[in-house]
């Protein structure tokens, strides 16, 4: 086993193996030398676009998700330190470059070519998978730079920032007359929430109480303005600071920020099991089914279900206890991801940007342009690596700490081999042997593993170096 594998998974799905594993073999092709437009592993994690490189905010942070999982094979902070380099005086920096040329790249509908902010989540991240504490040290000038800018060119009286609906990437969503998205303050929220948490981590107590009185700030605003008790659901305000009717995808983005209290939670899980609104056949379409412009065919943000907000609902759901759903949601999510990559028509098939919400294969949208994306890894790789391994195996993992912690509803044949942790390689195992369910581990170092079945038993156990293995019923 050299330290290049990638991490090798078990599980009782074969198909789900031969996914994982395709999406590895297929990022290394994406990986491009600006300079001569050729495969690079040193170079940056881009989709070509109309024939260019476009460095994009929102999946460069989206992807450092499952590249912490390459054994270091990838750079998961590349993207993300190239965006950091661009930053202007002013603190601003803009959600799409052009490679080429490095210069940023706006629309009319965008001109300040804002993104939804999100890079100190993805820092947290990073730390629980590096435990890289200089980084964070070395990236917090940046990071408040640029929360300073987002306050200073679009925070309104109200404590509500106003920004385009477009800024989240959901350019064809009937969201029309959207002042002050949801989406937008909601991610403005969670930014603010693991600054202060990155904050802690640097142990400045100062930094930390500013973002975390920010947070809830912010918290208050969305719960007492977005919040509608009939529909149960979060919409966006329009100029007046009226609620907007539709229902899209973008209401779930305070669960990710922790704002619902439980009441709301359970409303907004409600939906997630609706036929009617979110509970798809393929979970969760960008657009309430009972909203007059949701298409069945997808139709882009009308309906199509995307990775990257299936990624941000099912781990909201986390934070609210809810692994069994949030696993459920996986599982059914990555059935449809299969279906489009090995469709029953014998056409090839492949990794797309989008899935349709009821039945198997492509979406299609009315705007021009190729939709949708094949081969769409910077998006795609949330459901096929990291969903595989933090939900459908239910691994959660964090150096600084040294824990792993292993959340399943029910024993399956299933885990996770040489799954590098900083210079530690680690295996977990469960297997149904004579003796009983059993689990084979295997490490370099000392660790702290916690198994929860879910209402059954949960555990901590310190996992000494080298192999063992554990009986379940003798926990």
């Amino acid at each position: 086993m050299s330290k290049h594998d990638f991490p090798k998974i078990h599980f009782y799905d074969q198909d789900f193996v031969d996914i994982y594993n395709k999406t590895w073999a297929w990022v290394s092709s994406q990986w491009i030398d600006p300079a001569t437009n050729e495969q690079n592993s040193d170079g940056y994690f881009v989709y070509p676009e109309d024939g260019k490189y476009i460095m994009n905010q929102m999946d460069s942070v989206f992807s450092s998700f499952f590249l912490v999982y390459s054994n270091r094979n990838f750079e998961a902070e590349k993207n993300i330190d190239y965006l950091y380099a661009r930053q202007e005086a002013n603190g601003a920096i803009r959600w799409k470059y052009d490679l080429s040329n490095n210069e940023p790249v706006t629309e009319k509908k965008n001109p300040e070519g804002i993104g939804l902010p999100l890079f100190a989540w993805a820092e947290y991240n990073l730390y629980h998978k590096s435990a890289n504490k200089r980084r964070i040290k070395e990236v917090m000038p940046v990071l408040q730079k640029y929360m300073n800018w987002i306050d200073e060119t679009f925070k309104k009286p109200n404590g509500l920032y106003a920004v385009p609906f477009q800024a989240s990437g959901m350019s064809n969503a009937p969201r029309d007359g959207a002042v002050y998205p949801v989406d937008f303050n909601a991610c403005m929220a969670l930014n603010a929430s693991y600054m202060s948490a990155l904050g802690d981590i640097l142990n400045d107590k100062e930094l930390s109480f500013q973002y975390r009185k920010m947070y809830f700030s912010i918290k208050t605003r969305v719960n007492s303005l977005m919040w509608d008790d009939k529909t149960g659901f979060y919409h966006d305000l329009d100029k007046n600071e009226e609620r907007l009717k539709e229902k899209t995808i973008a209401g779930f983005w305070p669960m990710l920020a922790e704002i619902p209290n439980a009441d709301k939670a359970d409303c907004l899980v409600n939906h997630i099991n609706n036929p009617k609104t979110f509970g798809t056949d393929h979970p969760f379409p960008t657009l309430s089914k009972d909203s007059p412009s949701y298409s069945e065919k997808g139709n882009a943000f009308c309906g199509s279900v995307y990775p990257l907000f299936n990624f941000m609902v099912i781990k909201g759901l986390e934070k609210y206890n809810q692994y069994e759903l949030a696993r459920e949601c996986a599982i059914r999510h990555l059935y449809y991801v299969l279906e489009g990559m090995i469709p029953n028509d014998d056409k090839p098939g492949d990794l797309y940007e989008a899935y349709l919400p009821e039945g198997e294969g492509k979406p299609v949208s009315k705007a021009r342009g190729v939709f949708p994306k094949p081969r769409y890894l910077q998006t795609a790789g949330l459901s096929t690596i990291a969903l595989m391994i933090e939900n459908v195996i239910g691994l959660s993992i964090s150096l600084p700490r040294k824990t792993v912690d292993w959340i399943i509803p029910n024993l399956e044949i299933m885990g996770i081999e040489n799954l590098s942790l900083k210079r530690n390689l680690i295996t977990i195992l469960s297997n149904k042997s004579n003796r009983g369910w059993e689990i084979q581990m295997e490490s370099e170092k000392l660790y702290y593993f916690t198994i929860n079945i879910i209402d059954q038993k949960k555990k901590t156990l310190p996992i000494p170096s080298g192999k063992c293995s554990m009986l379940i019923d003798k926990l």
